[in-house]
Protein backbone atom coordinates (compact mmCIF):
# COMPACT_ATOMS: atom_id res chain seq x y z
CA UNK A 1 0.00 0.00 0.00
CA UNK A 2 2.92 2.35 0.75
CA UNK A 3 4.23 1.85 -2.78
CA UNK A 4 0.79 2.59 -4.23
CA UNK A 5 0.49 5.81 -2.22
CA UNK A 6 3.98 6.90 -3.29
CA UNK A 7 3.13 6.30 -6.93
CA UNK A 8 -0.12 8.24 -6.54
CA UNK A 9 1.70 11.18 -4.91
CA UNK A 10 4.21 11.17 -7.78
CA UNK A 11 1.37 11.40 -10.27
CA UNK A 12 -0.09 14.38 -8.36
CA UNK A 13 3.29 16.17 -8.39
CA UNK A 14 3.64 15.63 -12.14
CA UNK A 15 0.09 16.83 -12.66
CA UNK A 16 0.89 19.95 -10.63
CA UNK A 17 3.94 20.65 -12.75
CA UNK A 18 1.94 20.22 -15.95
CA UNK A 19 -0.87 22.50 -14.76
CA UNK A 20 1.63 25.09 -13.59
CA UNK A 21 3.28 25.09 -17.00
CA UNK A 22 -0.06 25.51 -18.78
CA UNK A 23 -1.74 28.07 -16.50
CA UNK A 24 1.22 30.08 -15.20
CA UNK A 25 0.12 33.73 -15.10
CA UNK A 26 -3.52 32.72 -15.68
CA UNK A 27 -6.29 33.59 -13.20
CA UNK A 28 -6.63 29.86 -12.48
CA UNK A 29 -3.01 29.73 -11.21
CA UNK A 30 -3.97 30.56 -7.61
CA UNK A 31 -6.40 27.63 -7.39
CA UNK A 32 -3.96 24.95 -8.56
CA UNK A 33 -2.47 24.13 -5.10
CA UNK A 34 -5.97 23.76 -3.62
CA UNK A 35 -7.09 21.54 -6.51
CA UNK A 36 -4.01 19.34 -6.16
CA UNK A 37 -4.51 19.07 -2.40
CA UNK A 38 -8.12 17.98 -2.84
CA UNK A 39 -7.11 15.43 -5.49
CA UNK A 40 -4.38 14.09 -3.23
CA UNK A 41 -6.70 13.71 -0.23
CA UNK A 42 -9.65 12.23 -2.12
CA UNK A 43 -7.51 9.97 -4.26
CA UNK A 44 -5.48 8.81 -1.28
CA UNK A 45 -8.62 7.95 0.69
CA UNK A 46 -10.09 6.01 -2.23
CA UNK A 47 -6.81 4.19 -2.74
CA UNK A 48 -6.63 3.22 0.93
CA UNK A 49 -10.26 2.05 0.87
CA UNK A 50 -9.69 0.05 -2.34
CA UNK A 51 -6.61 -1.64 -0.94
CA UNK A 52 -8.53 -2.44 2.25
CA UNK A 53 -11.41 -3.94 0.24
CA UNK A 54 -8.99 -6.13 -1.73
CA UNK A 55 -6.90 -7.21 1.25
CA UNK A 56 -9.52 -9.45 2.88
CA UNK A 57 -10.55 -11.45 -0.23
CA UNK A 58 -6.89 -11.75 -1.24
CA UNK A 59 -6.18 -13.14 2.22
CA UNK A 60 -8.98 -15.66 1.69
CA UNK A 61 -7.41 -16.72 -1.61
CA UNK A 62 -3.98 -17.15 -0.02
CA UNK A 63 -5.45 -19.26 2.79
CA UNK A 64 -7.51 -21.36 0.36
CA UNK A 65 -4.45 -21.89 -1.86
CA UNK A 66 -2.58 -23.25 1.14
CA UNK A 67 -5.40 -25.73 1.82
CA UNK A 68 -5.39 -26.90 -1.80
CA UNK A 69 -1.61 -27.30 -1.65
CA UNK A 70 -2.13 -29.49 1.43
CA UNK A 71 -4.45 -31.77 -0.57
CA UNK A 72 -7.86 -30.30 0.35
CA UNK A 73 -9.09 -30.22 -3.25
CA UNK A 74 -12.45 -28.60 -3.83
CA UNK A 75 -11.82 -25.73 -1.38
CA UNK A 76 -13.95 -22.72 -2.33
CA UNK A 77 -13.72 -19.00 -1.47
CA UNK A 78 -16.41 -16.36 -1.26
CA UNK A 79 -16.61 -14.21 -4.38
CA UNK A 80 -16.34 -10.62 -3.12
CA UNK A 81 -14.23 -7.48 -3.34
CA UNK A 82 -13.27 -5.48 -6.44
CA UNK A 83 -14.24 -6.80 -9.85
CA UNK A 84 -10.74 -8.11 -10.62
CA UNK A 85 -10.57 -9.95 -7.29
CA UNK A 86 -14.00 -11.48 -7.92
CA UNK A 87 -12.82 -12.76 -11.32
CA UNK A 88 -9.75 -14.26 -9.64
CA UNK A 89 -11.92 -15.91 -6.96
CA UNK A 90 -14.23 -17.44 -9.59
CA UNK A 91 -11.24 -18.80 -11.52
CA UNK A 92 -9.80 -20.25 -8.30
CA UNK A 93 -13.11 -21.94 -7.41
CA UNK A 94 -13.38 -23.47 -10.89
CA UNK A 95 -9.78 -24.73 -10.74
CA UNK A 96 -10.29 -26.19 -7.26
CA UNK A 97 -13.49 -27.96 -8.34
CA UNK A 98 -11.73 -29.48 -11.35
CA UNK A 99 -8.89 -30.69 -9.11
CA UNK A 100 -11.42 -32.33 -6.79
CA UNK A 101 -13.16 -34.05 -9.70
CA UNK A 102 -9.84 -35.27 -11.12
CA UNK A 103 -8.79 -36.63 -7.73
CA UNK A 104 -12.11 -38.47 -7.33
CA UNK A 105 -11.73 -39.94 -10.81
CA UNK A 106 -8.16 -41.02 -10.03
CA UNK A 107 -9.30 -42.81 -6.87
CA UNK A 108 -12.12 -44.58 -8.72
CA UNK A 109 -9.73 -45.60 -11.48
CA UNK A 110 -7.24 -47.08 -9.03
CA UNK A 111 -10.00 -49.00 -7.27
CA UNK A 112 -11.38 -50.32 -10.58
CA UNK A 113 -7.94 -51.31 -11.87
CA UNK A 114 -7.17 -53.12 -8.62
CA UNK A 115 -10.46 -55.01 -8.83
CA UNK A 116 -10.02 -56.00 -12.47
CA UNK A 117 -6.44 -57.20 -11.93
CA UNK A 118 -7.28 -59.07 -8.74
CA UNK A 119 -9.86 -61.37 -10.36
CA UNK A 120 -7.62 -63.17 -12.90
CA UNK A 121 -4.69 -63.13 -10.50
CA UNK A 122 -6.80 -64.88 -7.85
CA UNK A 123 -7.88 -67.57 -10.33
CA UNK A 124 -4.31 -68.12 -11.55
CA UNK A 125 -2.88 -68.22 -8.02
CA UNK A 126 -5.57 -70.61 -6.78
CA UNK A 127 -5.10 -72.93 -9.74
CA UNK A 128 -1.32 -73.06 -9.42
CA UNK A 129 -1.54 -73.69 -5.67
CA UNK A 130 -4.05 -76.48 -6.31
CA UNK A 131 -1.69 -78.17 -8.77
CA UNK A 132 1.32 -77.75 -6.46
CA UNK A 133 -0.62 -79.17 -3.47
CA UNK A 134 -1.69 -82.15 -5.51
CA UNK A 135 -5.38 -81.25 -5.53
CA UNK A 136 -5.45 -81.13 -9.35
CA UNK A 137 -3.30 -82.95 -11.87
CA UNK A 138 -1.15 -80.70 -14.12
CA UNK A 139 -3.08 -81.73 -17.22
CA UNK A 140 -4.61 -79.77 -20.08
CA UNK A 141 -8.05 -79.63 -18.46
CA UNK A 142 -6.73 -77.76 -15.41
CA UNK A 143 -4.02 -75.68 -17.11
CA UNK A 144 -6.11 -74.27 -19.98
CA UNK A 145 -8.35 -72.14 -17.69
CA UNK A 146 -5.21 -70.70 -16.08
CA UNK A 147 -3.77 -69.86 -19.51
CA UNK A 148 -7.06 -68.20 -20.47
CA UNK A 149 -6.93 -66.04 -17.34
CA UNK A 150 -3.30 -65.14 -18.05
CA UNK A 151 -4.26 -64.03 -21.56
CA UNK A 152 -7.17 -62.03 -20.15
CA UNK A 153 -4.75 -60.35 -17.75
CA UNK A 154 -2.39 -59.58 -20.64
CA UNK A 155 -5.20 -57.97 -22.65
CA UNK A 156 -6.26 -55.92 -19.65
CA UNK A 157 -2.73 -54.63 -19.08
CA UNK A 158 -2.39 -53.77 -22.78
CA UNK A 159 -5.73 -51.94 -22.72
CA UNK A 160 -4.62 -49.91 -19.71
CA UNK A 161 -1.34 -49.12 -21.46
CA UNK A 162 -3.22 -47.93 -24.56
CA UNK A 163 -5.45 -45.65 -22.49
CA UNK A 164 -2.47 -44.28 -20.58
CA UNK A 165 -0.60 -43.45 -23.79
CA UNK A 166 -3.71 -41.82 -25.25
CA UNK A 167 -4.14 -39.66 -22.15
CA UNK A 168 -0.52 -38.51 -22.40
CA UNK A 169 -0.85 -37.78 -26.12
CA UNK A 170 1.95 -40.27 -26.74
CA UNK A 171 0.04 -43.04 -28.51
CA UNK A 172 2.24 -44.20 -31.41
CA UNK A 173 0.41 -44.37 -34.74
CA UNK A 174 1.91 -46.11 -37.77
CA UNK A 175 -0.14 -44.33 -40.41
CA UNK A 176 -0.41 -45.57 -43.96
CA UNK A 177 -2.97 -45.24 -46.78
CA UNK A 178 -5.68 -47.85 -46.15
CA UNK A 179 -9.04 -48.78 -47.58
CA UNK A 180 -11.30 -48.62 -44.52
CA UNK A 181 -13.99 -50.68 -46.25
CA UNK A 182 -11.61 -53.53 -47.02
CA UNK A 183 -10.17 -53.40 -43.49
CA UNK A 184 -13.69 -53.58 -42.03
CA UNK A 185 -14.58 -56.63 -44.16
CA UNK A 186 -11.36 -58.39 -43.11
CA UNK A 187 -12.04 -57.74 -39.44
CA UNK A 188 -15.64 -58.88 -39.73
CA UNK A 189 -14.47 -62.12 -41.36
CA UNK A 190 -12.38 -62.81 -38.26
CA UNK A 191 -15.54 -62.65 -36.11
CA UNK A 192 -17.66 -64.85 -38.40
CA UNK A 193 -17.13 -68.02 -36.36
CA UNK A 194 -17.95 -66.31 -33.06
CA UNK A 195 -21.11 -64.79 -34.57
CA UNK A 196 -22.23 -68.14 -36.01
CA UNK A 197 -21.64 -69.83 -32.65
CA UNK A 198 -23.76 -67.15 -30.94
CA UNK A 199 -26.51 -67.47 -33.56
CA UNK A 200 -26.10 -63.84 -34.67
CA UNK A 201 -26.21 -62.71 -38.30
CA UNK A 202 -23.05 -60.65 -39.01
CA UNK A 203 -22.56 -58.69 -42.23
CA UNK A 204 -20.45 -55.84 -43.63
CA UNK A 205 -21.04 -53.40 -46.49
CA UNK A 206 -18.77 -50.73 -47.92
CA UNK A 207 -19.47 -47.99 -50.41
CA UNK A 208 -17.41 -48.40 -53.61
CA UNK A 209 -14.51 -46.11 -54.53
CA UNK A 210 -13.86 -44.87 -51.01
CA UNK A 211 -10.80 -42.61 -50.68
CA UNK A 212 -7.73 -44.02 -48.99
CA UNK A 213 -7.26 -42.71 -45.44
CA UNK A 214 -3.99 -42.18 -43.56
CA UNK A 215 -4.70 -44.45 -40.60
CA UNK A 216 -2.91 -46.97 -38.42
CA UNK A 217 -4.38 -50.30 -39.62
CA UNK A 218 -3.54 -52.10 -36.36
CA UNK A 219 -5.28 -49.49 -34.23
CA UNK A 220 -8.31 -49.22 -36.55
CA UNK A 221 -8.63 -53.01 -36.56
CA UNK A 222 -8.65 -52.74 -32.77
CA UNK A 223 -11.46 -50.15 -32.98
CA UNK A 224 -13.59 -52.38 -35.23
CA UNK A 225 -12.81 -55.46 -33.13
CA UNK A 226 -13.85 -53.77 -29.89
CA UNK A 227 -17.09 -52.55 -31.44
CA UNK A 228 -17.89 -56.00 -32.85
CA UNK A 229 -17.08 -57.78 -29.59
CA UNK A 230 -19.31 -55.35 -27.69
CA UNK A 231 -22.15 -55.70 -30.21
CA UNK A 232 -22.03 -59.52 -30.22
CA UNK A 233 -21.93 -59.59 -26.42
CA UNK A 234 -25.22 -57.70 -26.17
CA UNK A 235 -27.08 -59.25 -29.13
CA UNK A 236 -29.21 -62.34 -28.40
CA UNK A 237 -29.44 -65.40 -30.59
CA UNK A 238 -31.38 -64.63 -33.74
CA UNK A 239 -30.26 -60.99 -33.75
CA UNK A 240 -28.03 -59.22 -36.23
CA UNK A 241 -24.91 -57.04 -36.27
CA UNK A 242 -24.09 -54.89 -39.29
CA UNK A 243 -20.96 -52.95 -40.22
CA UNK A 244 -21.20 -50.13 -42.75
CA UNK A 245 -18.50 -47.91 -44.29
CA UNK A 246 -19.53 -44.92 -46.41
CA UNK A 247 -18.76 -41.29 -47.30
CA UNK A 248 -20.40 -38.66 -45.14
CA UNK A 249 -19.85 -34.90 -45.42
CA UNK A 250 -16.09 -34.73 -45.88
CA UNK A 251 -15.44 -37.82 -43.77
CA UNK A 252 -15.56 -41.59 -44.01
CA UNK A 253 -18.12 -43.16 -41.69
CA UNK A 254 -17.56 -46.47 -39.90
CA UNK A 255 -20.81 -47.67 -38.32
CA UNK A 256 -21.44 -50.78 -36.23
CA UNK A 257 -25.09 -51.41 -35.36
CA UNK A 258 -26.78 -54.25 -33.52
CA UNK A 259 -30.33 -55.37 -32.73
CA UNK A 260 -29.44 -56.17 -29.14
CA UNK A 261 -30.80 -55.09 -25.79
CA UNK A 262 -29.82 -51.44 -26.14
CA UNK A 263 -29.41 -49.03 -23.23
CA UNK A 264 -31.38 -46.50 -21.27
CA UNK A 265 -30.46 -42.84 -21.81
CA UNK A 266 -28.38 -42.55 -18.63
CA UNK A 267 -26.45 -45.72 -19.47
CA UNK A 268 -25.80 -44.54 -23.04
CA UNK A 269 -24.43 -41.26 -21.68
CA UNK A 270 -21.83 -43.21 -19.67
CA UNK A 271 -21.00 -45.82 -22.30
CA UNK A 272 -17.53 -44.40 -22.99
CA UNK A 273 -16.58 -44.14 -19.29
CA UNK A 274 -13.75 -46.41 -18.25
CA UNK A 275 -14.68 -49.55 -16.30
CA UNK A 276 -18.38 -48.82 -16.73
CA UNK A 277 -20.52 -51.72 -17.85
CA UNK A 278 -24.21 -52.03 -18.62
CA UNK A 279 -25.33 -55.07 -16.65
CA UNK A 280 -23.08 -57.90 -15.58
CA UNK A 281 -21.83 -58.95 -19.01
CA UNK A 282 -18.27 -60.03 -19.67
CA UNK A 283 -15.55 -57.49 -20.29
CA UNK A 284 -13.67 -54.99 -18.20
CA UNK A 285 -15.57 -51.94 -19.41
CA UNK A 286 -12.61 -50.54 -21.37
CA UNK A 287 -13.56 -51.43 -24.94
CA UNK A 288 -15.59 -48.33 -25.82
CA UNK A 289 -13.22 -46.03 -23.94
CA UNK A 290 -10.38 -47.36 -26.11
CA UNK A 291 -12.51 -46.92 -29.25
CA UNK A 292 -13.13 -43.27 -28.38
CA UNK A 293 -9.46 -42.54 -27.64
CA UNK A 294 -8.16 -44.32 -30.75
CA UNK A 295 -10.65 -42.58 -33.04
CA UNK A 296 -9.77 -39.18 -31.56
CA UNK A 297 -6.06 -39.93 -31.89
CA UNK A 298 -6.72 -40.21 -35.66
CA UNK A 299 -8.52 -36.85 -35.67
CA UNK A 300 -11.97 -38.40 -35.79
CA UNK A 301 -15.04 -38.40 -33.57
CA UNK A 302 -17.23 -41.19 -32.26
CA UNK A 303 -20.93 -41.20 -31.37
CA UNK A 304 -23.20 -43.75 -29.69
CA UNK A 305 -26.97 -43.87 -30.12
CA UNK A 306 -28.93 -46.47 -28.18
CA UNK A 307 -32.44 -47.13 -26.92
CA UNK A 308 -33.58 -49.83 -24.54
CA UNK A 309 -34.89 -52.78 -26.55
CA UNK A 310 -33.98 -51.13 -29.85
CA UNK A 311 -30.28 -51.94 -30.15
CA UNK A 312 -27.21 -49.74 -30.33
CA UNK A 313 -25.39 -47.91 -33.13
CA UNK A 314 -21.83 -46.62 -32.78
CA UNK A 315 -20.54 -44.29 -35.51
CA UNK A 316 -16.90 -43.28 -35.99
CA UNK A 317 -16.08 -40.54 -38.50
CA UNK A 318 -12.59 -40.13 -39.92
CA UNK A 319 -11.84 -36.90 -41.83
CA UNK A 320 -10.73 -37.21 -45.44
CA UNK A 321 -7.50 -35.48 -46.41
CA UNK A 322 -8.14 -31.98 -47.77
CA UNK A 323 -7.19 -31.22 -51.32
Amino acid sequence: MVVALAMFATVIVLLGWLLGTIFRGHAFWGFIPAVLFVLLVVGGLRLVRGVGQAATPLGDLVEASSRVEAGQFGTQVEVRGPREIQALARAFNAMSARLAAAEAQRRRLLADVSHELRTPLTVIQGGIEGVMDGLYPPDREHLEPLLAEARHLERLVEDLRTLSLADAGALPLQREPIDLGALARETVAGFAAAAASAGVDLSATAEPDLPALELDPHRIRQVIGNLLANALRHTPRGGRVTVRVAREQGAVLLEVADSGSGMEADAAARAFDRFWRAGEGAGAGLGLAIVRDLVRAHGGEVELISQAGQGTRVSARFPMASG
